[in-house]
């Protein structure tokens, strides 16, 4: 008998232009490494039955459910900022899409389920560290309240995959809004397919967006959907790595954590990917990224927007133009509940910058310093602590006239900044733990970063930073 999921497969009802149907390639021996069972009770799924026999063959693609409409999506992207006409989906397939228990479509995807005509030099499969990063990353997002993608399943496939090295092949299913992404709109305005943008721009915003009116509301609803989502991004010190068109998701959601990381001393230039040589995708520049990204799809949008080229181009420069501020006021609310702030004044903004300011010269902690915050001990995260006497006493002021209640200002402080995060060295003990087979270290740093604001004893060795000795200083994309 074969496993049924509740499939409605609104994508693969688009033109067959805009994908490939295609099923998963078969794996040789697969075992469950992880299974959400929370995700999977959110998407109305059975999670005793994607752990029983007939759900892991499925998780590993070598069983397609019945109701699936298997296939992997065409898209087109700026990498680095050069152009890439055809990308595509070269090592994941859709399974299909699902209305979850809160009435929401997610779509479905298996990465690491084989070779499609997109895949290019590419085998089409994952080794398990990149599938076990984004278990970790992604899930720790949801849990930091910020949008993203999530993890379903990570299913170890039996066989190797070969990079530098010959290393464990595994499959990570992915839950997401959609899977359309602005190098997704490039590919059909690139081949000028007016009617494939058209159907496009239709299910994006009736997927995404079904207030937005035309190609028009729908940049406008995007621009304003990556400005906070950018904004919520800086606010826990993450660093995405790869902020190509291809890996900015349409719908809003953080996707595709590749050479990501979480900042653990302050700079605003730092840079963990190994492939971004020049700092392209470095922390400050990501909402200067988010815009140019944006503006590729004002660009590719445009065929949709009137008879009149200059008027339309004139309207979609506003819209775009209106990203620095719509992301200041994000930021701005993402940093005043950080430092226990529940008014605005003008001055603000210069009060946040003079700490961060003073972090970057002293080489403080991102996390654990606004942490302290609340916890009245951010002084001894300072290696110069009158660097923070400095600022304490504007802070101690503006706190003054805020008017709030200690205790109810400690809860919002605590509320807004983690204790735990998904730190890089102790992501790469857990991957090296499990490329050895462990998989206990795996689920028990779950367990802490499932809870980031919640400071258990038990968790406590999670809160700190590397050591030098234990320092990651680059991520690696895991293609």
């Amino acid at each position: 008998m074969t496993l049924t999921l509740p499939f409605d497969n609104s994508y693969a009802r688009l033109p067959e232009r805009m994908f490939t149907p295609m099923a998963p390639t078969p794996v040789r021996a697969p075992t469950l490494i992880a299974l959400n069972d929370a995700l999977a009770a959110e998407l109305g799924l059975d999670a005793d039955a994607l752990r029983g026999p007939e759900g892991v063959v499925m998780l590993a693609g070598n069983r397609v459910p019945e109701g699936a409409a298997p296939l992997a999506q065409a898209y087109a992207g700026h990498q680095f900022g050069g152009w890439s006409p055809q990308l595509g989906d070269g090592r994941a397939i859709l399974l299909g899409e699902v209305v979850d228990t809160g009435g929401r479509r997610r779509d479905i995807q298996l990465k690491g389920a084989g070779r499609t005509p997109y895949s290019r030099m590419g085998d089409g499969r994952a080794w398990l560290g990149p599938v076990l990063r984004e278990y970790i990353v992604s899930e720790a997002m949801h849990a930091l309240g910020i949008p993203t993608t999530r993890a379903l399943a990570a299913v170890a496939t039996g066989e190797d995959v070969f990079r530098e090295s010959r290393l464990p092949g595994a499959v990570l299913t992915r839950v997401a809004a959609s899977h359309i992404r602005v190098g997704t709109f490039q590919y059909f305005a690139a081949r000028r397919d007016t009617e494939a943008l058209q159907a496009l721009t239709d299910h994006a915003i009736a997927r995404h967006y079904p207030q937005a009116e035309g190609a028009m509301g729908l940049l406008q609803a995007a621009v304003a959907a990556q400005a906070r989502l950018v904004a919520q991004w800086m606010g826990v010190g993450f660093i995405h790595g790869v902020m190509n068109t291809d890996n900015m998701a349409i719908s809003g959601e953080t996707i595709d954590y590749g050479p990501c990381a979480f900042m653990d001393r302050y700079h605003p230039q730092t840079v963990y990917s190994s492939i971004d040589q020049y700092g392209r995708y470095a922390f400050n520049k990501q909402a200067d990224i988010a815009v140019w990204n944006l503006a590729q799809l004002g660009s590719a949008l445009l065929p949709l927007m009137g008879a009149d080229e200059n008027a339309a181009i004139e309207e979609a420069t506003a819209v775009l133009h209106a990203f620095p501020d719509l992301f200041k006021e994000e930021w701005l609310a993402v940093f005043r509940a950080k430092i226990g702030l529940s008014t605005a004044e003008p001055e603000d903004p210069e009060l946040i910058h003079q700490l961060l300011d003073r972090m970057s010269a002293t080489g403080a902690d991102f996390t654990n310093t606004f942490r302290a915050l609340a916890e009245g001990t951010a002084r001894r995260q300072f290696s110069d602590p009158a660097a923070f006497d400095g600022w304490a006493e504007a802070w101690q002021a503006r706190l003054a006239r805020d008017g709030q209640d200690a205790a109810a200002r400690k809860a919002r402080m605590r509320a807004a900044n983690p204790a735990i995060i998904p730190r890089n060295h102790r992501v790469e003990e857990v991957i090296q733990a499990g490329v050895a087979g462990d998989f206990a270290p795996f689920n028990q740093f779950m367990s802490a970063v499932l809870q980031p604001y919640e400071a258990k004893a038990e968790f406590s060795d999670y809160t700190a930073p590397p050591k030098p000795s234990e320092e990651v200083r680059q991520t690696f994309c895991g293609t």
